[in-house]
């Protein structure tokens, strides 16, 4: 997933010793991250979109034709997704505009720097985020 990559080339944020949490610097730091991703990410659809209209060739052989089609589903699979974090980054940033950002959405306990760190948009605590994930194979079976 892109976002996994694309936040490590930001230092991790070491907060202050009695620094309070979602410091003005810490949402600097994570809107920071967060708008990078969201750029890269718009980058990559508008490379796709020009890719696909420069790549629109009719093949005639039907095999030839069949794996075009296959790149492109999986292709317009990717973006899809990219366009929902796209959405969910959006609603992050939104969280740090309204100071809600860092808190559980869930049971509004401190989300951790370092959770945070490894996935910017989480909006759970990983005691929730782990009891969700269990109810969710629960239901699965």
């Amino acid at each position: 997933m892109p976002e996994e990559t694309l936040h490590k080339q930001f230092a991790p944020y070491v907060p202050k010793k009695g620094e309070e949490y979602m410091s003005e610097r810490q949402l600097a730091h994570f809107r920071t991250i967060l708008e990078t991703l969201k750029a890269e990410l718009m980058n990559d659809i508008e490379r796709t979109v020009h890719t696909m209209q420069d790549e629109a060739t009719v093949f005639a052989d039907p095999n030839d034709r069949a794996s075009q089609e296959t790149d492109i589903a999986i292709e317009l699979r990717n973006r899809d997704r990219e366009r929902k974090l796209i959405k969910k980054i959006d609603e992050t940033i939104a969280l740090i505009d309204s100071g809600d950002y860092g808190y559980c959405s869930s049971c509004g306990v401190e989300i951790g720097i370092k959770r945070l760190e490894a996935r910017p948009t989480a909006s759970l605590c990983i005691d929730c985020k782990t009891l969700e994930e269990v109810r969710e194979k629960q239901v699965a079976k």
